[in-house]
């Protein structure tokens, strides 16, 4: 969960010297939309109570774009993305093509140094 750290991008720099080449990592975060501003905060932290109040700021979320240039600029390629969202009736998380409020990315890193260039 990104949106903890003081420092995305040497945190994504990290992940990477930590990521074999051609290994894989996931990260997720939440976007930095007003409907993630609504959910996650006002509703989750302020409406439900489900997290303490001042669990999360809406300037330390990233937006898809965002977390893609971080991720690039630290040698990872963002191949997938997918969004997920919880069913208060089941309790259930699941995968869903909405990355609007929360959202994961899988990256690669290059197999090998000629990989990074292109």
């Amino acid at each position: 969960v990104i949106e903890h750290v003081a420092d995305p991008a040497g945190f994504c720099k990290s992940l990477s010297a930590l990521t074999i080449p051609g290994g894989a990592t996931v990260i997720s975060t939440i976007n930095r939309s007003m409907r993630a501003y609504a959910t996650a905060i006002v509703a989750a932290e302020y409406l439900l109570h489900w997290l303490p109040k001042g669990t999360h700021q809406w300037s330390s979320f990233l937006t898809p774009e965002e977390l893609v240039l971080i991720l690039r600029r630290a040698s990872i390629t963002v191949q997938e993305m997918a969004g997920f969202v919880y069913n208060p009736l089941t309790g259930r998380w699941s995968l869903s093509d909405d990355i609007s409020v929360n959202f994961i990315a899988l990256g690669t890193k290059p197999a090998n140094r000629d990989e990074t260039l292109h």
